[in-house]
């Protein structure tokens, strides 16, 4: 019996458990969970500000805009990922033809939907990173 590629899609998404070796959910878990895509979601989720409590609203951004906020990131990172995350349809990319040419990235609605649950990891990154340096110091001190 042939089956349809829909129909196997079908399948192996009633089959996707992230704890089996092939599931392909593994990759993609691999790809959100890398600083940078939570920090470029997390910028393109309009938290660029850094001030908490104040209002988000998803934003469109420049390469440029991307390149100064994310510090430390190098141009064949940032480019490599704001690629993958354009396959996976988490952003879209817009050129607009000016001189010279204008290119802008913004969520999409499946991006947006994953933002919402990046933005908690880098809150509780932030606001735990004290109790896990003194943690790491004391676990150092007692092994040494």
């Amino acid at each position: 019996m042939t089956t349809t590629k829909a129909g196997k899609r079908a399948q192996a998404k009633a089959e996707y458990d992230a704890f089996l070796a092939v599931c392909p959910s593994r990759q993609l878990l691999d790809r959100i969970s890398d600083k940078w895509v939570v920090l470029i979601l997390c910028a393109l989720g309009g938290e660029a500000s850094g001030q908490p409590g104040a209002p988000h609203a998803p934003k469109a951004m420049r390469y440029s805009e991307l390149a100064r906020l994310l510090a430390g990131v190098s141009q064949k990172m940032l480019t490599q990922t704001l690629r993958a995350l354009e396959r996976d349809g988490l952003l879209t990319r817009t050129v607009t033809p000016t001189v010279p040419v204008t290119v802008t990235y913004e969520l999409t609605d499946l991006g947006l939907s994953l933002h919402h649950l990046t933005r908690g990891l880098r809150q509780w990154a932030q606001t735990h990173m004290d109790q896990v340096l003194t943690n790491r110091e004391k676990h150092d001190a007692e092994a040494s």
